[in-house]
């Protein structure tokens, strides 16, 4: 699972917000704040906005992309004007170097709360002592922590919202992850013509957020450690072909490797096995299985407190294994059996990868018969820089979409005869490492069982901790799910 990986990456990181959070703790108590709030994301942010006088509807912005940026450096800015501290020069230590200022301002005992910046009362009866920022300093500050932020973003960690199902119950739709680029190395920009904290259109538009007309190749930087099998992988979803975006513009994926370049992966009723050995499943994994009572039916009570779900009122449930343990133990269960697609037969209804984006380019124009399901799968190999592969019947429209598209060749068959580049093979050695991918949740999950391999140069980085969580079907007070904040992402 990569324990080393996480250590290294908090090694880095845990002091730094350990100093910060002591930092924030004493001047909230400066004010008569309770310091425990400096601990509890989005409160101490009201408590901030409280400080300064800002109104308390500003949280709102903290869930609008890109605003969110913006206000929350103007809410750190009055929150530490508050505490006299007026010159740009201190604003930008204060943000650039928080860990350092934050601490040395809470335990300076010359450095106390003043009252509300953002208030006239507090301008008129500091207006001697305290520098009126100006539109070109608000502006300046803006700009040079937009700067820092976005060089943060690119090389050492970012945030990325999960709005979808596929990794639950590990990650749950409605989780905020921050993402270490540290340890695989940091993909230097592809596209360096972009609009900040925007990925590749502005909010539901056509507009672009980036210019494509520069691109420059692809590089990483040394990290701690390769991919590994078991790491939870973000990167850019190589399918993602609306409007031939750039690679770090494609849409955003999340998933767990389970293979890596040269790997040789197979599932057999849905347990993965590479170079011929059974991994261990995700320890919170979940799947479909068919659920017979006794005629009785299942308390939804039951169904909530293992966290079961049954979208369709059928007799097909989503859990975890461990929840499926326990369910079994229910005096009104007679079974509780996985929903596994039998071995050898096609599954005509959810045509898997190579079928499920049939190739353009075909053999005799034909597609094999591999007889494969998301729960029986195949064996096949993992692509690796260096390793050359034969091409035939079988293993052509497997290879094909890496060949042409990720290591950009052209392709062309004649009846069984295959060109690449205008020269007749029937062999290919590969340029780039690949990896296999899944989600958790394996029986709703997009992945490399029906689009393929994913190239090393749309690998974004290792998601290591949740840092919010936020449920949109809970009631009003229930939406924040506590339990999850700050856990690591395993």
């Amino acid at each position: 699972m990569g324990e080393i990986d996480y250590i290294s990456t908090y090694i880095i990181a845990s002091p730094l917000i350990i100093l910060a959070i002591i930092g924030y703790w004493k001047l909230f108590t400066k004010a008569g704040k309770p310091g425990w709030a400096a601990f509890v994301p989005f409160y101490s942010t009201y408590i901030m906005l409280k400080l300064s006088g800002r109104p308390a509807w500003w949280l709102i912005w903290m869930f609008v992309p890109v605003f969110n940026l913006i206000v929350s450096i103007c809410i750190y800015v009055d929150f530490i004007r508050s505490y006299g501290k007026f010159t740009v020069r201190q604003q930008l230590a204060g943000i650039i170097l928080g860990f350092i200022y934050l601490p040395k301002w809470g335990f300076d005992k010359t450095t106390r709360y003043l009252g509300q910046s953002a208030t006239n009362r507090f301008k008129e009866e500091h207006e001697n002592i305290a520098d009126k920022p100006s539109e070109v300093q608000w502006a300046a500050v803006i700009v040079i922590i937009l700067v820092f932020i976005v060089f943060i973003r690119a090389f050492f960690v970012d945030t990325f919202y999960i709005p979808v199902v596929s990794m639950e119950r590990s990650i749950l739709s409605g989780d905020f992850i921050v993402v270490s680029k540290l340890n695989y190395g940091a993909r230097t920009p592809i596209t360096p013509v972009a609009f900040p904290y925007a990925n590749h259109n502005l909010g539901g538009t056509n507009i672009k957020t980036y210019w494509d007309g520069i691109q420059w190749p692809y590089h990483r930087l040394p990290g701690f450690s390769e991919v590994k099998i078991g790491d939870v992988v973000v990167f850019n979803y190589p399918q993602d072909t609306i409007n031939n975006r750039p690679v770090d513009k494609k849409e955003v994926y999340i998933k767990r490797c389970e293979g890596t370049p040269g790997d040789t992966v197979k599932m057999i009723d849905a347990q993965v096995y590479v170079n011929g050995k059974a991994i261990p499943n995700p320890p919170n994994g979940q799947m479909e299985y068919y659920v017979k009572t006794k005629g009785i039916g299942i308390n939804p009570q039951v169904l909530k407190d293992l966290h079961i779900s049954n979208m369709d009122s059928t007799a097909m449930y989503t859990m975890t294994r461990d929840a499926a343990t326990e369910l079994k133990r229910y005096s009104n269960v007679q079974t509780v059996t996985p929903s596994i697609f039998p071995r050898d037969l096609d599954d005509t209804i959810n045509p898997i990868f190579p079928l499920f984006y049939p190739n353009h380019i075909m053999l005799n124009g034909k597609e094999p018969n591999y007889h494969w399901s998301a729960d029986n799968y195949g064996t096949i190999i993992v692509p690796k820089r260096g390793w050359t592969v034969k091409l035939d019947s079988m293993t052509f429209p497997i290879y094909e979409r890496a060949i042409e598209v990720y290591e950009k060749n052209k392709v062309k068959t004649v009846g069984n005869a295959i060109f690449i580049n205008g020269q007749k093979t029937n062999t290919y050695t590969f340029k780039m490492n690949y990896y296999w991918v899944l989600g958790d949740n394996r029986h709703d999950s997009e992945d490399s069982r029906y689009w393929g391999f994913v190239p090393a140069d749309h690998i974004i980085g290792k998601a290591i901790l949740i840092y919010m969580s936020w449920d949109a079907s809970a009631p009003l007070f229930d939406k924040i799910r506590w339990n999850r904040i700050f856990n690591l992402v395993h």
